[in-house]
């Protein structure tokens, strides 16, 4: 760091003299010197610096935004706290990670958070055993170290819309007596939504470098788990609905599906379809904007894909539902595994790419999903079908910044304690002939095209020292929906 300060200030003292010396030098001279200096100077701040500064520029309100957004539908109280510090209280010892699709037990949970832990990637997971689960979260929820939170997808982006002013925001969920506490002023919660009991999710955090017995933990990252029976049977989403006609908003945004996974298939297949109906009420000039979240089970995830992507406009993943997405759909890049490291960008275009082209708008399929905003680690994408959708380069890039002040949990980027991780160099594909593309921080919005499908494209600067990985993934969705217009179709 010491070598750049000592750059940039001989670099000052040298412009001074050019000030000095100008009357004496040709004017074509002094141009193209001062350009040279100025150039070299500009290229000796960080990375992180001219990423910040370029963004700034970038990151421009559209023309016509939202003024009341109505989200629903699931809320709870997060509990967070350190997942080695609960499992040491609970007194389990390490053992050997397995993926877990359903927790019952104590060693399950230890297992499952082994499993995640050890790849630094975020899970969710439903617990079966209501006793068990009670005994644990009395244990979490009174560790020295615990914090209570508004949490639930639905409630954050909600809450992280709400702090802009200018927005009317109606929630929708099982809202208890401490999670209305929680909530913003600016969110307004239909009275039918209120019960008497709130809903509680364990938010087990690891750093990264963090160890439990023999596993050490690439990145920052966390694992949730809950017995939540109000979310998993999404008990509010008819009064949701229903309230759409007093509240008259301008954007849904709808969450929580996932949640019904700790139900029977059979029971979930037919809340599924009640949902479908619930759905298919909501005006079709109204954007419905999707968010999903981490599931095990690929019948499930694919009777959603076939059934609920046509009816909403826009979704919002990470790399694990992207990847799952693909796998139980028998999509492009299905046989790989897992990520390995930063997940490959051309591999998520193609994935993105195939999504809107068999599941999006088109002329011959009755489907209105032209929007997916793709959010891993070290970058974002935004895919939209051409002609839907308008300030995504702004969107993108407002998305990528909430996503490095949320984790240090600062106004601003603090350049000094975040990294950019993106790929300096990619391929924009795997499955067609790619362009290759140079990441350039002073333009870090990389746009691309595909068959009537425009790609945008930014880094993310992660925060070395994250305060609070919870949320982030709704923070990213509600900051790039608030910068996105949608044209009127």
């Amino acid at each position: 760091m010491w070598q750049r300060s000592v750059c940039v200030g001989l670099l000052a003292l040298a412009l001074g003299y050019l000030c000095v010396l100008g009357p004496e030098l040709p004017p074509a001279a002094l141009r193209q010197l001062s350009a040279s200096l100025l150039g070299t100077l500009r290229r000796a701040r960080s990375l992180e610096a001219r990423t910040v500064a370029a963004w700034q520029a970038a990151i421009v309100r559209p023309a016509r935004g939202w003024a009341r957004v109505a989200v629903g539908v699931n809320a709870c109280v997060d509990v967070v706290l350190s997942g080695v510090k609960l499992l040491e209280a609970l007194g389990l010892e390490p053992r050997d990670g397995k993926n877990h699709a359903v927790l019952s037990s104590g060693q399950d949970l230890g297992e499952a958070f082994t499993h995640f832990m050890e790849r630094g990637a975020a899970a969710e997971r439903f617990f079966s055993d209501a006793a068990a689960f009670r005994d644990i979260a009395r244990t979490a929820s009174e560790h020295p170290a615990a914090q209570l939170y508004v949490g639930g997808n639905a409630a954050l982006i909600g809450q992280k819309l709400a702090t802009n002013p200018d927005l009317k925001i109606l929630l929708c969920g099982p809202v208890g007596p401490r999670l209305h506490e929680l909530l913003d002023d600016n969110v307004v919660v239909p009275p039918e939504s209120m019960q008497e009991r709130d809903e509680f999710h364990l938010i087990l955090e690891y750093q990264a470098g963090e160890e439990w017995g023999q596993v050490r933990a690439p990145t920052a990252n966390r694992f949730i788990f809950s017995h939540d029976l109000s979310n998993g049977a999404l008990n509010m989403l008819e009064v949701f609905v229903s309230s759409l006609d007093e509240f008259q908003p301008d954007l849904v945004v709808l969450s929580g599906l996932h949640m019904m996974e700790g139900q029977s298939k059979e029971a979930r297949q037919r809340r599924l379809m009640e949902a479908v109906a619930s759905i298919s009420d909501i005006p079709t000039d109204i954007p419905i904007h999707l968010e999903l979240a981490s599931m095990t089970d690929q019948d499930f995830m694919s009777n959603i894909m076939h059934q609920v992507f046509p009816l909403v406009n826009s979704i919002g993943l990470n790399e694990q539902e992207l990847l799952f997405l693909t796998q139980a759909a028998s999509g492009p890049h299905a046989s790989l595994g897992s990520w390995s490291g930063i997940p490959d960008v051309g591999v998520v275009s193609d994935i993105l790419f195939w999504i809107l082209k068999e599941h999006g708008k088109a002329a011959e399929r009755a489907s209105d999903l032209t929007r997916i905003h793709f959010h891993t680690l070290a970058y974002h994408i935004l895919a939209t079908v051409d002609g839907h959708w308008g300030n995504q380069a702004a969107a993108v890039a407002a998305g990528a910044r909430a996503a490095g002040t949320q984790a240090c949990a600062t106004d601003t980027i603090d350049t000094s304690r975040v990294l950019l991780k993106a790929p300096r160099e990619f391929l924009t594909s795997h499955t067609e002939a790619p362009a290759k593309i140079s990441l350039n921080p002073d333009e870090p919005v990389v746009h691309w095209h595909r068959e009537g499908i425009s790609f945008h494209f930014t880094p993310v600067l992660v925060c070395k020292d994250p305060v609070r990985t919870v949320g982030l993934g709704d923070a990213i969705s509600a900051e790039g929906l608030l910068y996105s217009e949608a044209y009127p179709q």
